[in-house]
């Protein structure tokens, strides 16, 4: 009855999470050329107050599916298990920003979460994506979404403007237990004059370059801290699948050579990553 399509009509809209801010637009042109100069973007608003409590209940909801012992942070590839998280990388406001900077044609091919609970210990050091993702041409946009309100007190992600430029940074092994991430650039490599933190309201997304120097500090505050991070590229891009053989992409905007990656199905139900690398055929049983 009509009750009943009301009640399906609600949970489609907390499933896809459609509650937009007000404010969302298309990103202008001097935003465009910050990013080409500066290789960042930040404070773009995606989701209002309803859509942030959304977000946030999608985040506990899909986190505590982990089995115990498993880490959300070395989890990745939900975008290839969950139907919920695949709708939130498909959010058209944030498509929008991304078409802006990327062109119509462009894939996804990464989601997974970054979170720091209060007091967490966890570090991650300055690196470069590009460093260690087989894509070529590399040429990537990665979306930090805020899931909480998150500054330099409780471990904003950091940047470092226009390293972008410098297509390597030499980057060596750090086995720290704290560091979320083996692999770093020596602080005598980071002009510390040119750091940004990522300063986010939840619902707010930041965009960046996947050459850009980035980190984040231990989060010494007593609130929680999560970033959800979804990669996108143009339909020109190959993975070396000699090197990522788990590599597959799904259609984010307009079209994709087939031939170039492989297609990963649009998820039916919900699955669960338990590490950081899966193929996409891993959760079809569990939809």
């Amino acid at each position: 009855d009509h009750r009943d399509l009301h009640v399906r009509s609600r949970r489609q809209r907390q499933m896809c999470i459609r509650d937009s801010s007000k404010l969302v637009r298309r990103l202008n042109d001097n935003e465009i050329v910050q990013y080409e100069d500066k290789g960042y973007i930040k404070g773009l608003p995606v989701f209002s107050k309803g859509g942030v409590k959304d977000l946030q209940k999608l985040f506990l909801d899909l986190s505590n599916r982990l089995p115990a012992g498993v880490n959300i942070n070395k989890t990745n590839m939900w975008h290839k298990a969950s139907k919920k998280f695949y709708d939130l990388a498909h959010t058209p406001a944030i498509l929008d920003y991304v078409e802006d900077l990327l062109g119509p044609n462009f894939f996804l091919w990464g989601g997974q979460f970054f979170y720091k609970a209060a007091k967490s210990k966890g570090v991650v050091p300055w690196h470069q994506d590009s460093q260690y993702w087989p894509l070529n041409p590399s040429n990537s946009v990665t979306v930090w979404l805020a899931v909480y309100d998150t500054d330099k007190s409780n471990s904003a992600m950091k940047i470092v403007s226009e390293s972008h430029k410098t297509k390597k940074f030499l980057h060596k092994i750090n086995d720290d237990k704290n560091y979320d991430l083996n692999q770093e650039v020596s602080n005598d490599q980071i002009d510390k004059e040119k750091i940004v933190y990522m300063n986010l309201k939840a619902g707010e997304i930041s965009l960046h370059s996947d050459a850009l120097l980035h980190g984040s500090d231990a989060n010494h505050s007593n609130n929680p801290r999560c970033g959800i991070t979804l990669r996108y590229s143009p339909s020109n891009v190959k993975a070396d699948l000699s090197e990522w053989p788990f590599f597959s992409v799904q259609i984010a905007r307009g079209e994709t050579n087939h031939s170039l990656n492989p297609i990963a199905p649009i998820p039916r139900g919900e699955a669960t990553p338990v590490k950081g690398f899966q193929f996409h055929h891993e959760f079809e049983s569990e939809w």
